[in-house]
């Protein structure tokens, strides 16, 4: 018998992450995930299409054992996600993060090669598919981290910066229903999706977004006053690419409350660890070739908490390879 080797692995890492991003395209990941019973009929009602197709698909992922068929066959054939239906998803967050988030800098290597300039500006990612991988990879790879450091000292209102399409702020909120939130993104589209995402939850009335730039925070602070929990996701590297992030920083001390909390998510480059090497890696060298953005070092994103004037500062490993978990207290 053949053993399973890393071109297996590989084989089926594509075939889920296919089948999740359709999913995720018909909008159908939430039934999926929340583990409860739903008919054909009800996830081509969500997808808004026939039931032919989404019978034809969920048969697929049942096949496939990313799903499991709890009744006969017909309109009122009833699936649900599989148990570990959140471990394939995470696993496949890696391929989409890295092959489809990042298409348009794959797709035009020679050109970032030539003149980065210029690909930069006719190139750009899309905002709403980095959201959704970051989601994936989060929901494993960072997600615990920072759920367990919020909830240590639960904020009565809590800001994500770079919020994408706003899940991590929506699981935050589940977890603290005494809580309101603000997503804060410069995405529109993404933004669109945290408040299409935040009503499908019952959150609308808790959970604010804003579509502006982090850099907007210096000049008005108002949509993170009252905050005394700000956390930012991968977005700090490009404010510290940009020089923005010193005075973005400080502003986020100004505003909280005595004792308030910075929780920044990020990550260190090419950490040469066995288990994070490869994918950090790619991320340093994603970032520094085609982003023009130079991941700090561990230190280096201390000091910089340092002199935005915050105490008590420690860094934690996160499963994200090369991931890191910054608290900064004010």
């Amino acid at each position: 018998m053949t053993s399973y080797c890393i071109p297996d692995a590989a084989a089926d890492l594509a075939a889920v992450a296919a089948l999740l991003e359709i999913g995720e395209r018909l909008g159908v990941s939430d039934l999926l995930d929340c583990q409860e019973p739903a008919t054909v009929a009800e996830f081509a009602a969500r997808a808004g299409t026939a039931e032919q197709p989404m019978a034809s698909y969920l048969a697929a992922l049942t096949a496939a054992g990313l799903a499991e068929q709890l009744a006969p066959d017909g309109s009122g054939a009833k699936f649900r996600g599989a148990p570990d239906i959140g471990e394939f998803r995470y696993a496949a967050g890696y391929l989409s993060w890295a092959i489809d988030a990042n298409r348009p800098l794959l797709a035009h290597a020679r050109e970032f090669f030539r003149d980065p300039a210029t690909a930069t500006v006719r190139h750009s990612r899309d905002g709403v598919r980095v959201a959704v991988s970051a989601a994936w990879i989060g929901s494993l790879g960072f997600y615990p981290g920072i759920t367990a450091a919020v909830l240590a000292r639960p904020p009565a209102k809590l800001v994500d910066l770079g919020a994408g399409a706003g899940g991590l702020l929506i699981r935050l909120l589940r977890e603290l229903p005494e809580s309101k939130g603000v997503a804060l993104d410069i995405n529109v589209a993404a933004c669109e999706e945290a408040r299409r995402a935040a009503a499908a939850a019952g959150m609308a009335g808790r959970l604010s977004v804003v579509a502006c730039a982090i850099e907007s925070l210096v000049a008005d602070p108002s949509p993170i006053e009252g905050a005394d929990l700000i956390h930012a996701g991968f977005v700090m590297h490009d404010l510290v690419a940009s020089g923005a992030a010193p005075e973005v920083l400080a502003t986020c001390r100004t505003i909280l409350a005595p004792g308030g909390r910075v929780i920044v998510t990020d990550a260190v480059p090419n950490v040469p660890d066995e288990r994070e090497r490869r994918f950090s890696a790619l991320f340093s060298y994603l970032h520094a070739s085609f982003m023009n953005v130079q991941l700090p070092t561990e230190q280096e994103w201390i000091d910089l908490f340092a002199k935005a004037g915050f105490s008590d500062i420690s860094a934690q490993p996160q499963r994200l390879p090369g991931g890191r978990l910054f608290i900064a207290v004010k």
